[in-house]
């Protein structure tokens, strides 16, 4: 087997097997300057670290340079991972997916939700998708009482009906099912199942010592003009769903303001606030389909469970013919024609930017890449595919960890 070893590509520091160059070098073309941001890859294959290298400035504020402990903001990958934290729950039969929301938190039956059980919920099928008024940052980081706000809502469908994407709420609701089922709060739950098992650099309530190893993300002026004009064009209702009723700017981040916000980073909002590295985000997403570090955190029966389609096609104001469109499972993105990955049995989440993390059980691989400059469509595409080149065309992947550095 060939070791991976520190090699050259131009600006990119860290270590890989000389067999993925040309996935490093297509990584290096995602950041296209480097003095405005940086990003950090890491590969996992057959539960082992064949890929972790990083480019490009934390702070362009300070010019902080990248370096391997350097934690990204995840926006909704974060959503991604905490579904792996609750799909351990049902596994252990902790947590019943199938049982009416209601059944844990009578609360949320007003207004005709009595039948939504916590599947819908994760499969973006509750009709929750935005809080029904103006929001505060305070508001939006008080994670119980943003929940239950919720819970008074009528939902904008009846009986899961329907599906679309809840951005910026999912996160409080499932923190609330697992708080009342389990007795636990789900950013512990995470924390202490999950990430600390593995050793991953990845938090979904960041601390003292995550704050000071996280980037300062920043949206180019082509980005915020670009969402500027579009997202009033949208209308209230997208508007709302898109900002959480106006506690975030449109573009999510701002000088200290949106995610750059410590309150919301420290708050626990699972849909977008968690936090971490790439090789922890690319760790944890191997171990739900390879044994890594020792640990399988997922069964292939709960793998299963977790990947099985429950919202798919147009969404509840999707216009018939459009598309392509996204597939969902227990809180995971599947792989889709808006959403390709390596295979057609990828699951994971992206998120906002350009972040991806996704395990592919078909080729044993765990994906992490995190950005603190955001991008107006996704750019990992050339990165997967120069990795898929690879792993069809190669006979010998090395299995041994880069050295740590």
């Amino acid at each position: 087997m060939t070791r991976p070893d520190e090699h050259h590509t131009t600006g990119v520091a860290g270590h890989y097997a000389p067999q993925l160059t040309p996935v490093v070098e297509a990584f290096a073309e995602s950041v296209h300057d480097p003095t405005a941001g940086g990003a950090a890859l890491s590969i996992w294959h057959e539960g082992e670290e064949v890929v972790r290298v990083h480019t490009g400035i934390a702070d362009s504020r300070t010019g902080r340079p990248w370096d391997d402990d350097t934690r990204a903001i995840l926006f909704s990958a974060t959503k991604g991972l905490a579904a792996v934290a609750v799909a351990r729950l049902a596994e252990s039969r902790t947590l019943d997916l199938e049982a009416p929301v209601a059944s844990l938190w009578p609360e949320f039956a007003a207004e005709g939700k009595g039948r939504i059980t916590v599947m819908d919920v994760l499969a973006h099928r509750a009709g929750l998708i935005a809080p029904d008024g103006a929001t505060t940052i305070e508001e939006l980081t008080d994670i119980r009482e943003f929940a239950a706000r919720l819970a008074a809502q009528r939902p904008m469908w009846p009986n899961a009906g329907a599906h679309l994407y809840h951005a910026l709420t999912w996160g409080p609701m499932v923190s609330e099912i697992v708080r009342l089922g389990t007795g636990r709060d789900a950013a512990d739950v995470f924390a202490r199942d999950v990430a600390a098992p593995l050793d991953a650099a990845v938090a979904l309530r960041a601390d003292d010592r995550d704050m000071r190893y996280i980037a300062y993300t920043t949206a180019p002026p082509e980005l915020e003009l670009m969402m500027s004009r579009t997202v009033p064009q949208m209308g209230e209702l997208a508007q709302r769903m898109l900002t959480a009723g106006g506690a975030l700017p449109v573009t999510l981040v701002g000088d200290g303001t949106g995610l750059n916000d410590p309150r919301l980073l420290r708050s626990g909002q699972l849909s977008a606030a968690g936090t971490g590295t790439a090789s922890g985000l690319a760790r944890i997403w191997s171990s739900t389909v390879r044994p890594t570090r020792g640990l399988r955190v997922l069964s292939d029966e709960a793998v299963k469970q977790l990947t099985i389609p429950r919202s798919w096609g147009p969404g509840a104001f999707d216009k018939p013919n459009g598309g392509p469109y996204h597939r969902w499972g227990a809180g995971v993105q599947l792989a889709s024609e808006a959403l390709t990955w390596l295979s057609p049995s990828s699951f994971g989440h992206d998120g906002a930017g350009g972040q991806a993390g996704f395990a592919d059980p078909e080729y044993g691989i765990g994906f992490g890449y995190v950005t603190n400059r955001m991008a107006a469509a996704p750019v990992i595409g050339p990165i997967v595919d120069a990795l898929r080149s690879v792993l069809d065309g190669a006979r010998d992947i090395p299995s041994s960890p880069p050295p740590s550095v």
